[in-house]
């Protein structure tokens, strides 16, 4: 630059000695050099501030109130829906893919209902009643069926199955001594020793033997055909130790107020008034608190409150209070309930039996409300002879609703408006988008631009593309995906995935450095966003992602604290990595990496499966499996279905989890697998817990 100031410099004198008109054609040139460079400014700066302008626009108006938090089953995520179908169109994609139209639709379970009818009846033994007698129970007074269980009518005989826990590690099996095929059993909550430090339970923790839905699990997996679950005496116990505590301390309260108010000699009206209005208080709160105590003594839990049925049994599951199945234990085995838990606690040892002269008769009637729910699909057509190979650029466009599970506002019942998680990512979709059109030139390669639904649920939607995908996986070169994008800290970007093909370190190696980005990269191809899904399909991915926050899963996600210049900047480095990728003269080379699945870790064996969660059907569903795994070498393959493993019966993915963990690392494990139709037997050597 010095050198050329030099040169101008001397060139300026020259003109002035001989040749004004040259002179002033140099000045021209300096000073029609500086406009234009002024001018690129300008022009670079309205186009900043037009594509952080449409970034606000739609992370506003996905993370409205009006769109109910964009949850599964709401009118709220139609309209997102609709919205990103109209911007697809407006920039020019090709968008009538199914049936005339960008809507790739499926049903699925939105909620679990109690229906009609729901009646239960206990038979239990006496003398001179060859039948037993019959004692019908009260729909939400002494029983509710649970929406972690299924319909239908039975007339079942009764076993007691203890905590209904098989633990191979703490050499505990309620299971071991009793046939409970095709019986009801009879389950009590939590598990043995609760109050006992040195429990292999964990302590006075509860293990995850304590759960409702392992209890269910290990039920189906003996063959159990309903269950029946009441409370245990010890959580009883407590509750009601620590609702008197409550209770009386009211008492103590008011009792010591009232002495108190007593030593005044001549109160004033505006003490009195003051006593009176701490007394009423004190007494709605004693009588709460005694409304409290009365339930603790033998609570009925709600519909809902073993979990929400996602992943329900079909056989039927009811909660009863312990009142009501104490007479009918002490007929059957003159024994009461108290006494069978002591029992039990002294090993800690099982002490099932089955109950003579007991039954379960009744109906279950809970309904799974489905919805339709759909994926947004539009198409960039490529031209040349790489037309058919194709890029997917994703993100998932769904959110919690009003909360519920998933949400980290516990009991907060609000519209959960998810402006990052993920209206950032659908915004940001939109806007690679409009980058890959702008010049209106075909790329070389396909590009397919996908906002997917049911995320939350478990990668619902893009498990569902992926297996019944517009263009054939195999032709599919690569998957972008965008998840949580809009709050950049401090210039730092996670890129998960860079090793997931041999191209994609020096690509993101450029864009860095362009950019400017601090990036941390993650391995492997799996992760909890829908990248999982086209790498379980052995097709390269790369999953950009500005960090978790404080707001995550709760109704404070909202628009006013997203970063709209961090949220461009990643935009347009996905677009940079898309347009590099369609106009690659070679298709990235898929690179296995052996890293964990989602939902792998913990003490269990290490399987390698990856969750389909898009199915209804009984059986865990395999979205894929992971690359060397031990499913890998045993042949199980994407769209199997395990309906056994070893012993034990499949019916989803908790019974799967519960009996994995009944193994350990190098036992040869028999696989039963649903492939086409067809039953397919296999066998697995599990690998150590990663």
């Amino acid at each position: 630059m010095l050198d050329f100031v030099r040169r101008s410099s001397a060139s300026f004198v020259a003109c002035r000695r001989y040749a004004m008109p040259a002179c002033l054609t140099l000045a021209t040139l300096f000073s029609v050099s500086a406009r234009a460079v002024e001018k690129a400014a300008e022009v670079k700066g309205a186009e900043v501030k037009a594509a952080e302008q449409r970034l606000y626009d739609a992370v506003k108006l996905l993370a409205a109130d009006e769109l109910e938090g964009r949850g599964v089953g709401t009118q709220g995520l139609d309209r997102a829906a609709d919205y990103i179908a109209g911007q697809f169109k407006s920039l020019g994609l090709k968008t009538s893919l199914f049936d005339g139209g960008p809507f790739q639709r499926f049903n699925m379970v939105v909620a679990s209902e109690l229906g009609s009818p729901n009646r239960l009846t206990l038979v239990a033994p006496a003398p001179g009643q060859p039948n037993g007698a019959e004692q019908e129970l009260k729909l939400g007074e002494d029983f509710n069926p649970l929406a972690i269980g299924g319909s239908g009518k039975f007339d079942l005989p009764l076993v007691f199955a203890g905590y209904g826990i098989s633990a191979k590690d703490e050499k505990y099996d309620d299971y071991a001594a009793i046939d409970v095929e095709g019986k009801a059993v009879l389950l009590l909550r939590h598990e043995p020793q609760q109050n006992n430090p040195h429990s292999a339970f964990n302590g006075t923790d509860n293990s995850m033997h304590a759960y409702y839905t392992r209890k269910v699990s290990n039920a189906y997996q003996h063959g159990a055909a309903a269950v029946v679950l009441c409370n245990d005496a010890f959580d009883l116990q407590k509750n009601v130790e620590r609702r008197v505590k409550r209770w009386q301390a009211g008492i103590d309260e008011l009792t010591a107020g009232q002495a108190k108010f007593k030593e005044i000699e001549k109160p004033t009206q505006e003490q009195i008034e003051t006593q009176r209005l701490a007394v009423d208080k004190l007494l709605k709160d004693i009588a709460a608190q005694s409304e409290l105590l009365k339930a603790a003594y033998d609570p009925l839990i709600a519909f809902h409150g073993a979990g929400s049925g996602d992943e329900a049994h079909k056989m039927p599951v009811v909660f009863c209070r312990r009142e009501i199945v104490e007479p009918l234990v002490k007929a059957a085995l003159g024994k009461s309930l108290a006494d069978l838990e002591q029992a039990i606690d002294a090993g800690p040892a099982p002490h099932s039996a089955d109950l003579p002269g007991c039954r379960l008769k009744g109906e279950i009637t809970v309904l799974r409300r489905e919805a339709e729910v759909k994926n947004v699909v539009a198409v960039l057509e490529g031209e040349g002879p790489r037309a058919e190979e194709t890029l997917v650029v994703g993100a998932h466009y769904d959110h919690l609703g009003l909360g519920g599970e998933g949400s980290l506002a516990n009991g907060v019942k609000a519209v959960h408006n998810g402006a990052d998680d993920n209206a950032s990512g659908t915004a940001a979709l939109i806007e690679v988008a409009r980058r890959l059109t702008a010049n209106g030139e075909k790329p070389s390669r396909r590009v397919v631009f996908i906002a997917f639904t049911g995320e939350e649920r478990g990668l619902v939607g893009s498990a569902r593309y992926c297996r019944d995908p517009i263009v054939p996986l195999e032709k599919t070169i690569a998957m972008l995906n965008m998840d949580m994008v809009g709050r950049l800290t401090d210039d730092k970007l996670i890129i998960q995935g860079v090793d997931t093909a041999t191209e994609f370190a020096p690509l993101i190696d450029s864009l860095t450095e362009r950019y400017g980005f601090k990036v941390t990269r993650q391995p492997g191809g799996f992760g909890p966003s829908d990248h999982s899904s086209f790498y379980s399909h052995k097709v390269p991915v790369m999953h950009f992602f500005t960090g978790t926050h404080s707001d995550y899963h709760r109704p404070s996600d909202d628009v006013e604290k997203i970063n709209l210049p961090g949220m461009r900047r990643v935009a347009d480095m996905v677009a940079d990595a898309a347009l590099a990728l369609v106009r690659a003269g070679e298709r990235p080379q898929y690179l296995e990496v052996k890293a964990k699945p989602r939902g792998q870790g913990g003490d269990r064996p290490y399987f390698g499966s990856i969750p389909d969660f898009a199915s209804e059907e009984p059986g865990y569903h395999l979205g894929g499996v992971s690359p060397g795994s031990p499913a890998d070498k045993g042949g199980l393959k994407a769209g199997d279905a395990i309906i056994k493993l070893g012993e034990y019966k499949i019916g989803n993915l908790e019974d799967f989890d519960g009996a994995l963990r009944k193994y350990k690392a190098g036992d040869k494990v028999a696989i039963v697998v649903l492939r086409a139709g067809e039953q397919v037997k296999l066998e697995v050597v599990l690998d150590p817990p990663r």
